[in-house]
C-alpha cells in the first residue's frame, strides 16, 4: 500500500520492513530548549503511556548509517518518551542533516510490529499527520511541533482507507462539584462523532457514555480521568476542572 498520513513518506510499500534503531545521548541544555509536548503511546496490547516530554535533536543509526532527527518532531518527541524498542526504516536518503530524514518511517515499537496494511502512525491533537515523523517540515508541512502540541502514536488498523477512531474527552463539572465526561471519537481529518458505550474512569469509579457520547454525573475524587472503548484508540487521561 502506498503510506500516506503515517509516519513515513509515501513509498508504494507496505508495513512490513524491518531495521532497528539506537539513539544517541543529547545535551542537556538541548533538551531544555526543545518544545515540551503532551505525548501519549497506545499500545496494540491496550496499555497506554501517557508523559509530558521534550523533542529535541538527536541522532539515530539505521542500517549502519547515523541519521540526524530533526528538533520538533514526532519522532523526536517518540523516542525521547522511551516508549521501549523502536525499529525504523529509511525510504528516502537520511544523514547527518537533518533535513534528509523525512523517509524515516516508523515499523515497531516495543515488539508491536506493522503488518500488512496496519502499523504505527501518529495524529497532532485530533488530526492524522500527513509528513513523515521526522520531516522537518513538521507534521503537515507548516512548520515543526511547538510546545503543549498533543501528540497520539498508535497503531493503526487500516479499515476502508482509516485508522480506527481516537477518543477525545471533555470534562464538565457541575454545580454540585460533580463531573460529567462528553467523548467523541476522531477519524483521520479530525471529524468527529459522538460514542456510546465508552467507559470512563477514575481511579476506582467507572461509568458509561449514552448514545450521545454523555456520561452521568460522577465524582473522580483526585484522579485523573480516562475514556476508553473497544476497537478505539483510548483519549488523554484529564484532570477535572477546578470547583
Amino acid at each position: 500500500m502506498a503510506v500516506r498520513g503515517r509516519n513515513g513518506a509515501g513509498t508504494g510499500v507496505t508495513f512490513a520492513a524491518l531495521v532497528v534503531l539506537a539513539g544517541v545521548l543529547q545535551a542537556p541544555a538541548a533538551v531544555a530548549a526543545a518544545p515540551k509536548l503532551e505525548h501519549l503511546v497506545a499500545y496494540k496490547s491496550g496499555r497506554v503511556v501517557q508523559k509530558q516530554v521534550r523533542a529535541p535533536a538527536r541522532t539515530v543509526r539505521v542500517a549502519g548509517r547515523r541519521c540526524a532527527v530533526a528538533e520538533g518532531t514526532a519522532l523526536a518527541a517518540l523516542l525521547r518518551s522511551r516508549p521501549g524498542r523502536v525499529g525504523l526504516r529509511d525510504f528516502g536518503d537520511c544523514s547527518r542533516r537533518a533535513r534528509d530524514g523525512g523517509g524515516l518511517f516508523v515499523r515497531a515499537i516495543s515488539g508491536e510490529r506493522n503488518r500488512g496494511q496496519d502499523g504505527w502512525t501518529y495524529k497532532v491533537g485530533t488530526r492524522a499527520a500527513t509528513a513523515g515523523a521526522a520531516d522537518p517540515s513538521g507534521p503537515f508541512g507548516n512548520g515543526r511541533l511547538r510546545s503543549a502540541k498533543r501528540v497520539t502514536w498508535f497503531y493503526c488498523r487500516l479499515r476502508r482507507g482509516s485508522c480506527q477512531r481516537t477518543l477525545g474527552m471533555k470534562l464538565e463539572r457541575g454545580a454540585d462539584g460533580t463531573v460529567a465526561a462528553v467523548v467523541r471519537g476522531y477519524d483521520d481529518e479530525g471529524r468527529s462523532v459522538p460514542v456510546g458505550n465508552a467507559t470512563v474512569t477514575a481511579g476506582a469509579t467507572r461509568v458509561a457514555t449514552d448514545a450521545r457520547g454523555r456520561t452521568p454525573p460522577f465524582d473522580p475524587g483526585g484522579d485523573a480521568v480516562r475514556a476508553r472503548k473497544r476497537g478505539l484508540v483510548p483519549s488523554f487521561a484529564e484532570r477535572a476542572p477546578a470547583r
